[in-house]
């Protein structure tokens, strides 16, 4: 970690997080949950800082969602603990599992198969501790889970909870569904559907014999419109409104002001033969995912609505593509050749923050985290 002077001292491009819009995100989340009365497990995967995980744990370092298990190791050496790995139990990681669950006070595991039990019951935890177990559940999503009206499922269910060396946890469904709405109407209706199906799933459950402790479900669109009957689940599991980014302000999730990142880029060149600026990010600093889907190309440009990115075809075979891009000028010939004498840095908001963040962490392009205007450290 390494401090500057001034945003302008950055190296670019450069990741940055406004650590205000960061901690109004999570306070609104938190007392969201608290007015539901649910627990709330933010999702680690947009960020994976100790950072954000301590603003959007209140402190507690405790129960948080993670993707892989570089996270999951990432946060237990850092002092974190209920740690559940919100993926499908990958069979050549069982090992990394059972050693996580034997340090960890509660280090819980995903499943959706007889198979994936199967391979958890063959490997007993040391001191008599049991597997946590959570039922991934698909409730129209259509990624990985059971469906809750298959018989099949409550067979499974029943199948964790009777046998020894394992525990049923509770039920986990994504509502990834809520990334196809647009407004609250329709993202609401997603949540609706989903926490209905879940909860007539519990209700069977409980009519089978089998105890189910928890039922916890999220996405960042439907928890922050959240209905009045999520009131009735145990845990709400969101992760990217700790940023918000320009996806989830079309989705209707939030509005441009809570976006909390945004790539600071500089102009390199100018070329007013054919009105563009030539800036220096490419995918790597914005990712591709958003072509197509914004009139303003790449991403929305902070402050000028009348830039819009677009590739450079020239260097699309060439490595320099991941590291350039340029903006192209809606107005007349002459239009960036007068920009070009005022326009030296540029802030852009990324169409997607999870896919920003996860090309930037590698790359080694800086995150930097701002306090107003200013920055306080640079990870």
């Amino acid at each position: 970690m390494v401090s500057v002077g001034s945003v302008q001292q950055l190296l670019t491009p450069a990741f940055t997080v406004d650590i205000q819009k960061v901690e109004n995100n999570a306070t609104r989340m938190i007392e969201r949950c608290r007015a539901l009365g649910v627990q709330l497990r933010p999702h680690m995967k947009t960020h994976k800082t100790l950072e954000c995980a301590d603003i959007m744990t209140g402190g507690s370092r405790r129960c948080i969602a993670v993707s892989t298990l570089a996270e999951a190791r990432f946060y237990a050496d850092h002092g974190f603990d209920d740690i559940l790995y919100a993926y499908p139990l990958p069979f050549d990681k069982v090992d990394i599992c059972m050693e996580l669950a034997e340090c960890l006070e509660m280090f819980h595991v995903l499943i959706d198969s007889e198979v994936a039990l199967a391979e958890l019951v063959k490997r007993r935890l040391k001191d008599g501790k049991s597997w946590l177990v959570w039922l991934k559940v698909d409730c129209n999503n259509g990624r990985a889970g059971v469906r809750p009206e298959n018989p099949a499922a409550v067979t499974l269910a029943n199948s964790i909870a009777t046998f020894e060396g394992v525990e049923l946890a509770g039920l986990y469904a994504h509502c990834g569904n809520s990334y196809h709405a647009t407004g609250v109407q329709e993202i609401q209706a997603v949540a609706q559907e989903t926490t209905t199906a879940i909860l007539e799933f519990m209700e069977r459950l409980e009519k089978a014999g089998v105890r189910c402790p928890r039922c916890s479900i999220g996405s960042t669109p439907t928890c922050s419109h959240p209905i009045a009957d999520m009131a009735r689940l145990n845990e709400l599991h969101p992760g990217n409104y700790i940023f918000y980014d320009v996806q989830q302000m079309m989705i209707g999730s939030c509005q441009m002001d809570d976006i909390a990142v945004r790539v600071q880029s500089r102009v390199i060149g100018h070329y007013p033969h054919r009105n563009q600026l030539l800036v220096d990010c490419g995918w790597t600093a914005l990712s591709l995912h958003s072509l197509g889907m914004l009139p303003t190309g790449y991403a929305i440009i902070d402050g000028h609505p009348d830039l819009k990115p677009v590739p450079l075809q020239q260097c699309i075979l060439s490595t320099m593509y991941t590291q350039r891009g340029g903006l192209s000028l809606n107005g007349d010939q002459h239009e960036a050749g007068r920009t070009s004498g005022t326009l030296e840095e540029i802030l852009l908001f990324p169409f997607l923050c999870w896919n920003c963040s996860q090309i930037v962490i590698p790359s080694q392009i800086p995150r930097v985290i701002l306090d107003g205007d200013d920055p306080c450290f640079v990870l």
